[in-house]
C-alpha cells in the first residue's frame, strides 16, 4: 500500500512560500524549484538500496562503505512542467537515467494518450520517480503512471510540489501501490482545475510563457 508524505521541513516550507508569491520572477522561480526538488529528493531516496564498496583512504586504510549504483533509480518528468524539477533531483542522484513522458487528452473521448514516452530499458529493475510540480485533478499523473507500468515498471514513486485533495484521491485510487511525496496539500481546485491557493501555472512560471 502506498503512502503520502508531506514534507514539513522549514527549508522546504520557506522555498514553497517564495514559489507562491506572485512577485517571484522566472529566474528565481526556476532556481527555487531546483532547490526544492533537491531537498525533496534527499528524503524520497531514503529507502534506496545500497551496495557495499571497499575503498582505500589517503591514510592507507581500507574501509567498507556504501554506494548507490546506476541501476537502482530512474527519474521520469511529465512534460513539460516536470522538466523543471530534473536538475535539482540529479544534483542528489546524478547516476539516475532520465526518461520522459508526454500526455495529451483526446478532445472527443477525453481519454489520455501518451504522445511521447522514453524510459530506461531496464525500468522493471528500477524504482522510477515520476515528477510533476502540480497534482491537480490527478489525470496526468494517473495516466502517466499507467503508461509507465504498461511498459514494465514495477516500482513507482510520485513527487510533486503541490497537491490538491482531489488529485491525491484520484492517484491513490488508481495506483494504491505508489508512494506520493509533496511539499503541501492545498485546499481545493477552482472551476478551471487550478489548485487553490496554489502558485499559478507551474509550467508557465518555469518557462516564462502563458
Amino acid at each position: 500500500m502506498g503512502k503520502v508524505t508531506i514534507f514539513d521541513h522549514p527549508l522546504i516550507q520557506h522555498k514553497l512560500t517564495i514559489l507562491r508569491d506572485e512577485n517571484t520572477d522566472v529566474k528565481v522561480f526556476r532556481e527555487v524549484v531546483d532547490e526544492l526538488s533537491s531537498l525533496m529528493a534527499y528524503e524520497i531516496t531514503r529507502d534506496v538500496q545500497v551496495a557495499e564498496k571497499r575503498v582505500r583512504t589517503p591514510l592507507g586504510r581500507e574501509v567498507v562503505g556504501h554506494y548507490i549504483d546506476g541501476l537502482t533509480l530512474g527519474v521520469v518528468p511529465i512534460l513539460r512542467a516536470g522538466l523543471g524539477m530534473i536538475h535539482g533531483i540529479l544534483q542528489i542522484v546524478p547516476m539516475a537515467p532520465v526518461g520522459h513522458i508526454g500526455i495529451y487528452r483526446d478532445p472527443d473521448s477525453l481519454k489520455p494518450h501518451d504522445y511521447y514516452c522514453k524510459l530506461p530499458k531496464d525500468s522493471d529493475q528500477r524504482t522510477l520517480i515520476v515528477v510533476d510540480p502540480m497534482l491537480a485533478t490527478g489525470g496526468s499523473a494517473v495516466a502517466a503512471i499507467e503508461f509507465i507500468k504498461k511498459r514494465g515498471a514495477r516500482r513507482v514513486k510520485f513527487n510533486c510540489i503541490l497537491a490538491a485533495p482531489e488529485g491525491l484521491e484520484a492517484l491513490e485510487r488508481a495506483h494504491p501501490d505508489v508512494d506520493i511525496y509533496c511539499a503541501a496539500v492545498d485546499e481545493k481546485l477552482n472551476d478551471h482545475g487550478y489548485i487553490l491557493p496554489g502558485l499559478g501555472d507551474a509550467g508557465d512560471r518555469l518557462f516564462g510563457t502563458k
